[in-house]
């Protein structure tokens, strides 16, 4: 009870001796309408017995906005000089002080949105967690935005802690920042990542493996408390996978393995690396991993020869957490296999 007397004591004392600009404003428009409008019904209702107060506040208001509809007006002269053209005057420098004080606000928000000072309000949007650089972000959300993925209208948030402020870039194309230590909750609360679709974690410097302690923080922090959220996470180091999946997540993409997977794919078979490029983009055909059931037959060469008339190339199957490329004709279909193909869309039940 003391400590909630004392903030209304601090409270108190801050709106008496140093009132926000909104309340200052507030008060001078009520005082100078109330002037007017009584000053007004004062002077003139002697020889005008019908006015009443609510015609000295509309005549007030007109004449403080520099309408002045002519409906109501002082005849009298100190009506005139004495209530009318002190209202003119005091009228016409708070509508500019109002003004002013409007612009200043939605300058000030546009600058805090930018600087990533705001609380995001947003569902089913995307969470990129750190900023490594602008051309890697940019060419994620050209895959993100690639209408064989989720398609332009998808919502996506930028959470980084170094960053100063939005570039143009990514403000065009729509992208909302949190600015903040992405490791600790309230950041991510900010963000609206209880209510988001996907969470991006990405490695804060893509050739430093000390990152990848954050990339771990920061999936801890998602695991805790944000468990019903799916997440995506990258690493440096190879041995950083065991321990993020020891930490609860299971899609960690390791930048070691494609990096000395694909220069030694090229160094073999030169042009391999455009090959897997364009499998891995939104762009042309893609691979897909086919839901249980959506293709029928009991092997795997009958649903090969199903999905030929679907466009799509069957090359492997998804069992559990094992890939198998190439299997032999025979080999049977259990109930939650998935086909892994190759093809324009994805594969409907």
């Amino acid at each position: 009870m003391a400590m909630k007397l004392h903030r209304l004591h601090v409270l108190s004392r801050r709106l008496l001796f140093d009132p926000p600009s909104q309340l200052r404003l507030g008060a001078l428009l009520t005082s100078v309408l109330l002037y007017g409008a009584t000053g007004y019904v004062y002077f003139e209702g002697e020889g005008r017995p019908e006015l009443r107060l609510a015609d000295g506040f509309w005549w007030a208001l007109v004449t403080m906005t520099t309408i002045g509809y002519g409906d109501h007006f002082p005849t009298t002269a100190p009506g005139r000089f004495l209530v009318g053209v002190p209202l003119m005057l005091f009228g016409v420098g708070m509508l500019g002080y109002a003004l002013s004080l409007a612009s200043i606000m939605l300058i000030e928000a546009k600058t805090k949105e930018l600087r990533g000072m705001t609380t995001v309000r947003l569902k089913k949007h995307i969470v990129i967690v750190n900023y490594p650089g602008l051309d890697k972000v940019v060419r994620l959300l050209d895959e993100l935005h690639h209408p064989d993925a989720l398609g332009s209208e998808a919502t996506v948030v930028l959470v980084d802690e170094e960053l100063p402020e939005l570039p143009v870039e990514l403000k065009e194309r729509g992208v909302q920042f949190v600015r903040g230590n992405p490791t600790r909750e309230p950041t991510l609360v900010r963000a609206s990542v209880g209510q988001a679709s996907e969470v991006v974690v990405l490695v804060k410097r893509p050739f430093d493996p000390h990152s990848d302690h954050q990339v771990i923080a920061v999936s801890l922090v998602l695991r805790s408390s944000f468990r019903g959220v799916p997440a995506i996470v990258e690493c440096v180091d190879e041995a950083t996978v065991e321990l993020l999946q020891r930490a609860g997540c299971t899609r960690v993409v390791c930048m070691a393995r494609f990096n000395t997977s694909f220069l030694m794919n090229e160094l073999v078979q030169p042009g391999s690396q455009e090959v897997v490029e364009d499998l891995l983009s939104n762009g042309g055909q893609q691979i897909f991993l086919s839901p249980p059931g959506a293709v029928p037959g009991a092997t795997f060469a009958a649903a090969s020869a199903a999905l030929t008339p679907r466009g799509h190339l069957a090359i492997g199957l998804r069992r559990g957490a094992h890939t198998m490329l190439n299997p032999p004709a025979s080999t049977p279909l259990e109930p939650d296999d998935r086909l892994v193909t190759i093809g324009i869309s994805p594969l409907v039940r």
